[in-house]
């Protein structure tokens, strides 16, 4: 299961989604439509009854038009038992502006209501790369009892991910080599290695990813789950959405305001921002959430830090960057400084579970020169296997969704200067994620997006944005509660990545009673 990806050509930090209880809240209403809906604010934004044929195609070219998605929405699916769920396949248009061409299989898993149904809740875990049948199957985790009992609980990997007609740019060698690559060049030999993998990811999906690589954008997602939606026959599209996940909500919700349920947004990722302001916001979190470890670190017994926090972050710092010179082996691998910096970012998004396995492993490495307690935890988050294979595409599928969505037109001498310049507030992770921006330079494909979500006339949309959180920092939650029309956003004042089953009651209760009754939680409301 993921969450959001740094983007980067270094950092692509993928995470582990785990859960606590929350209370049981009854007197359930099932969701419905907007009374009086009203007509989306952009073009980009018609929408059809639940049963129509006729579904938005919207164009970055020119106006929106009418396709018959008929056989699309119409379609019967049937689901058969998959262990832990059932599972089915959806088919949908590969270009929905050719619906008549080609088509993709999106991979679909139920896991049914414990008790009185009142809707299907559609989840997704993030990424762009994570599988939402995976996250679906871990219903027992990631919702509470009360949701488990009256929402059928449904992931769609999206298209390109997972088991949806994967999307493949390079191969396991490729994969390791480019994570290798020293996201901080001292020369302009490292310079042009830095170019060189960049551009190797576009190249590997136009040769070898085939026509999905270039219809992967979150606005063709949302369409999917649209007709995934009229596959379980819901009036209205219900979702938990985290991370980037919320980005893909939003989307929908400017697509398809009327069909909007409850929806509930967990870690915002704002689509109005480009890639330079997205990249250089998570710099700055991530830069506090590894001075936010430190202190933790110097407080525990096995911490291979010491002296004040500041000297103790210069460590780290220096560790990492002696690894330039003198990476560290571990037989046929080598821990070098990108991949260090990969490993210690990765374990900074959920403080309880990451902080004492990312202690651990730096003592290892910093303080008997074992480097395999580092290598081993970030394995965990990429999926790699211990003999060198990636088990998922999560890699490939985060750059066909980001570079399609965020296209970088900026260059060289443009990421030399921002990195720079972000050595300034963030220069732990700061330099390499500038320079990682060139991966999304010139990518061999284009795609309508939407860098607009107003949503006008949806239900109410719950956001929930946390004050720490280094992947979507809070700032960007208020971003789009005040884009949005009609949404509510929750704080939760503390430390990690999303809040939904990993916080507080406080949070968990307020999710729980607008998923189940409708209710919203007070304007303004604090959970710490």
């Amino acid at each position: 299961m993921r969450s959001l990806r740094v983007p980067s050509i270094l950092f692509a930090a993928a995470v582990t989604l785990t859960a606590c209880g929350s209370s049981a809240t009854s007197d359930v209403t099932p969701p419905t439509r907007p009374a009086d809906p009203s007509p989306a604010s952009t073009s980009a934004a018609a929408s059809a009854s639940a049963s129509s044929s006729a579904a938005p195609v919207p164009s970055s070219t020119g106006p929106t038009t009418a396709a018959d998605l008929s056989a699309f929405y119409d379609q019967k699916v049937t689901w058969h038992n998959c262990a832990q769920a059932d599972c089915a396949d959806i088919t949908v248009p590969m270009d929905y502006a050719e619906p008549d061409g080609a088509t993709v299989k999106l991979a679909a898993a139920r896991v049914k209501a414990t008790g009185d149904k009142i809707g299907t809740l559609f989840v997704d875990p993030g990424g762009p790369g994570g599988s939402a049948v995976d996250y679906a199957k871990a219903a027992d985790l990631i919702v509470s009892p009360a949701i488990r009992e009256h929402y059928d609980i449904v992931g769609v990997d999206p298209r390109g991910v997972g088991n949806s007609d994967p999307v493949h740019c390079l191969t396991d060698k490729q994969t390791d080599d480019i994570l290798a690559v020293d996201g901080t060049p001292d020369s302009p030999a490292e310079e042009q290695q830095v170019v060189d993998a960049s551009l190797a990811v576009g190249a590997g999906c136009e040769k070898i990813g085939g026509l999905i690589y270039a219809h992967m954008g979150t606005a063709d997602v949302a369409r999917d789950m649209d007709i995934a939606r009229a596959a379980v026959k819901d009036e209205t599209f219900n979702y938990l959405g985290k991370s980037y996940g919320s980005m893909l909500g939003a989307t929908y919700a400017e697509l398809f305001p009327d069909r909007v349920g409850r929806m509930v947004l967990d870690g915002i990722l704002p689509a109005s921002l480009d890639l330079v302001e997205v990249t250089k916001g998570q710099a700055d979190a991530f830069e506090v959430a590894v001075k936010d470890f430190v202190k933790d670190c110097l407080t525990q017994e096995d911490c291979p830090l010491s002296g004040t926090p500041d000297e103790a972050l210069k460590q780290l710092q220096d560790f990492i960057t002696g690894l330039d010179a003198a990476p560290l082996d571990a037989g046929d691998r080598k821990l070098n400084e990108p991949v260090a910096a990969y490993a210690v970012l990765s374990y900074l998004y959920f403080p309880s579970n990451d902080y004492p396995q990312l202690r651990g492993a730096l003592n290892a490495a910093m303080k008997q020169d074992d480097p395999q307690p580092l290598l081993n935890l970030l394995d965990a988050r990429i999926d790699r296997t211990p003999d060198g294979r990636y088990s998922s595409n999560s890699t490939d599928a985060f750059y066909s969704v980001t570079c399609l969505d965020r296209p970088f037109d900026g260059t060289i001498d443009d990421v030399k200067k921002l990195a720079e310049e972000w050595k300034a507030t963030a220069p732990t992770f700061g330099p390499a994620l500038a320079w990682g921006l060139l991966a999304c330079q010139d990518w061999p494909a284009t795609d309508e997006s939407v860098t607009s979500t107003v949503a006008e006339g949806s239900n109410p949309i719950l956001l929930v944005s946390t004050t720490h959180d280094p992947a979507t920092p809070y700032a960007w939650g208020q971003v789009v509660a005040d884009q949005l029309d009609n949404s509510r956003l929750l704080t939760n004042d503390g430390y990690g990545h999303t809040a939904y089953q990993r916080s507080t009651s406080c949070i968990d209760d307020a999710v729980d009673a607008y998923l189940l009754k409708g209710d919203l939680p007070e304007q303004g409301q604090v959970c710490s």
